[in-house]
């Protein structure tokens, strides 16, 4: 599926004035839900991986700190 960001002008970011890079500081994708391949499709499973892994929270030591 392609599409075209509304702000995306020929390469450039009309919003940041700067290069179009999806997702970067100040972009409006960037606060969203896309995800952003690589194009490798291990390193992007591994990436989804860590950060589910840097989310799960232990509630044990939670408990046990306070």
């Amino acid at each position: 599926m392609g599409w075209t960001c509304q702000h995306d002008f020929g390469g450039e970011c009309k919003l940041l004035k700067k290069p179009c890079v999806p997702g970067i500081k100040g972009c409006i994708l960037g606060k969203s839900e896309y995800t952003f391949s690589s194009g490798s499709y291990e390193e992007d499973k591994k990436r989804k991986e860590q950060q589910e892994q840097s989310q799960e929270i232990d509630f044990a030591t939670l408990a046990r700190s306070n």
